[in-house]
């Protein structure tokens, strides 16, 4: 049984964890690739504008699988030049590949996102909660540090003071304190999470593909880059925005006052 089911409705693909009888672990042999190959895929195909992330069952993922850490079996076993290497093949190459996702990546979490299934929510660019959801990043609480990306990838969604908070003490929070820190932008019940998710992939769906992706890649370079180099990126986007069918199908739509039909191109 594959680790992610996925499922194509439209331009909207949603990736389900599918380890429910464990509540949605990654991590384990053969995880980075399945990741790498969906999101590779979701990237080639130019109908694709919008993805959902969940898990199966009750959890969206409880992050890393603790019983093999104990058994120091699968990604934990043999000596740490090893273990170093699966992270890199396989849980690092599960953040990468959702990381450099390039169409709009909605979060629905469905219930507790704890460890590395936290950090991997936070690699969204945006997150619904259900009002069962729990989040957590409890590394230190089994004598690891945020092994994952998580260091950097936390403080810049919820800032450094609450970040080390989360990371220092071990605790868990609700949805409802997630939603005050910023960490989910919307809390509802659990029944009507995928409705509110696939409602809010419709929406974004609706906008110009090529230009949708690029303003998802000049957010993402914003982070890191200099202000004098995302203002260079943004005159290269525009430039080739400008020449787009769909910019004028946009700009047609404005003034008759309907939903523009774009095409990407």
């Amino acid at each position: 049984m594959s680790v992610l089911l996925i499922e194509k409705n439209g331009p909207v693909v949603t990736l389900t964890i599918n380890r429910p009888e464990s509540r949605n672990p990654l991590g384990e042999d053969g995880d980075g690739p399945v990741f790498a190959d969906a999101c590779a895929a979701i990237n080639a195909d130019r109908t694709v504008r919008c993805a959902i992330l969940t898990g199966a069952g009750t959890a969206f993922s409880a992050g890393g699988n603790v019983k093999a850490m104990r058994e120091r079996s699968g990604t934990f076993a043999g000596p740490g030049v090893h273990i170093r290497e699966r992270y890199r093949t396989g849980i690092h190459r599960i953040v990468k590949s959702l990381w450099n996702l390039e169409v709009p990546l909605i979060a629905a979490v469905n219930g507790p996102a704890i460890g590395l299934g936290n950090d991997v929510a936070c690699l969204a660019d945006m997150r619904i909660a259900a009002d069962t959801a729990v989040f957590g990043a409890t590394f230190l609480k089994i004598g690891l540090v945020p092994g994952d990306g998580g260091s950097w990838i936390l403080p810049r969604t919820i800032g450094h003071a609450r970040a080390a908070e989360l990371f220092f003490t071990g605790d868990t929070i609700d949805a409802q304190t997630a939603q005050s820190w910023g960490l989910v932008s919307r809390v509802v019940p659990a029944a009507d999470l995928m409705k509110e998710a696939n409602a809010l992939a419709a929406k974004i769906s609706r906008q110009p593909p090529d230009v949708l992706r690029m303003t998802k890649r000049m957010m993402r370079e914003g982070q890191n880059v200099s202000f004098d180099i995302i203002m260079e990126m943004s005159a290269a986007y525009q430039s080739l925005a400008h020449l787009t069918e769909d910019h004028q199908e946009a700009v047609s739509a404005f003034f008759d006052k309907r939903q523009g039909d774009y095409r990407g191109r």
